[in-house]
């Protein structure tokens, strides 16, 4: 009614809507009443203390069932007392009273699951990141648990938690490290994402390009594992974001790639949510074509590199003076000739052995594992000659 009477401050609010209010405040006096003898359980001062140090939810409740008259009927009464408060928008409400549930609900019970993804929502809406993280993995673990459900109901939920995930990834600060891990390296989200979503590979693209910074020595081999699900993908969904990258480490196409981000800055503007995040994916895109380029080139020119970058000669060399300053680019600049002179980047003793190594204790297993099998198959060629 308020926001009737903001909209049209000329006209009179509907019968329908006075009608609707005494309906809603009748509901609402009813659910108070149905929640009374919870919310006297709850008034204790010492409850809120066991939940937060008790993790047998299953205890806590028969301690409380046993001493305080709690039952199971009255969780679910809660249940859709916090549902009314949500379609009220109250949503700091909600998640409170499905706090509570979430503690003392069996995960068996039909509306465990679902006061999981109604507090999700409600700390999404009140932009509370933190414990909206915590409820996303909370469900994550969850659905990755129940190996016994019906697979389609797995992969449908999934795909809302990686949809939903989006509000809470994005604006969080440990955010694009999970959505690198969760969505790239976790089989089952990456199959549902290939299956149901694959307009996800953008924010996946958009998350692996801004966390360059993060993961120096792992960005190459992330950045070869999303590749390769982008050309499986490719005849499905495609992007300027994810052609950005199939130009640039695929087709080595630098001048598809500068076209590319050009379009990339358009598609991050109207994007809700990339759109926060465009100088930051600008920054490290223009550091992906230039790493590239000098992978090839020694010696670069930078009224050429400006054009690839789709800069100023002047911005660029103020781009390139910033990069040696802060060590991340080992060359050096010819002002006069207007150049950039790469230096030679040799691997370090250290990385090489890591590299050697890394996969030494996969090829020790399986070598344990072929002596065993070999050993076993002997003992069984021996039993049956010693039975014949």
């Amino acid at each position: 009614m308020d926001v009737h009477r903001n909209l049209y401050p000329d006209k009179e609010v509907p019968q329908s809507l006075k009608d609707r209010r005494v309906e809603v405040l009748n509901e609402l006096k009813r659910l108070q009443i149905e929640a009374e003898p919870i919310f006297k359980i709850f008034e204790a001062e010492d409850l809120l203390n066991n939940i937060q140090n008790t993790r047998d939810g299953r205890q806590l409740f028969e301690y409380l069932s046993k001493n305080r008259g709690l039952k199971l009927e009255m969780l679910d009464t809660l249940v859709r007392f916090a549902k009314f408060q949500y379609e009220c928008g109250n949503y700091s409400g909600a998640a409170e009273y499905l706090y509570f549930v979430r503690a003392l609900m069996p995960p068996t019970d039909r509306n465990y699951m679902s006061a999981l993804w109604g507090k999700l929502a409600s700390e999404i809406l009140m932009q509370d990141w933190d414990n909206a993280l915590e409820d996303l993995i909370r469900l994550r673990e969850i659905l990755d648990s129940n190996q016994g459900s019906n697979p389609l109901v797995l992969l449908q939920q999934r795909t809302w938690l990686i949809h939903w995930g989006l509000f809470v990834l994005f604006n969080h600060n440990k955010g694009r490290d999970i959505v690198i891990d969760m969505f790239l390296y976790q089989p089952q989200y990456l199959n549902a994402i290939q299956t149901m979503c694959p307009h996800i590979l953008r924010y996946l693209t958009a998350a692996v390009i801004m966390n360059r910074k993060k993961r120096p020595g792992h960005s190459q081999q992330i950045l070869k594992d999303l590749v390769k699900v982008i050309q499986q993908e490719s005849y499905t969904y495609k992007d300027p974001i994810t052609e950005f990258l199939e130009c640039l480490y695929v087709n080595f196409d630098f001048d598809g790639a500068q076209q590319k981000l050009r379009e990339c800055e358009t598609v991050l503007l109207n994007d809700f949510f990339l759109v926060a995040c465009l100088g930051d994916f600008m920054e490290n895109a223009r550091l992906f074509i230039f790493e590239t380029f000098c992978r090839i080139h020694q010696c670069i020119s930078i009224s050429m590199l400006a054009e690839k970058l789709n800069m100023t000669p002047e911005e660029a060399e103020k781009w390139i003076v910033n990069l040696i300053r802060n060590a991340r680019l080992d060359a050096k600049i010819d002002s006069k000739l207007g150049r950039v002179v790469m230096g030679t980047q040799g691997i370090s003793p250290y990385q090489q052995v890591i590299e050697k190594t890394k996969n030494l204790a996969f090829k020790s297993q399986m070598l344990v594992m072929n002596l065993e099998k070999r050993l076993s198959n002997k003992d069984q060629e021996t039993v049956q000659w010693g039975a014949e």
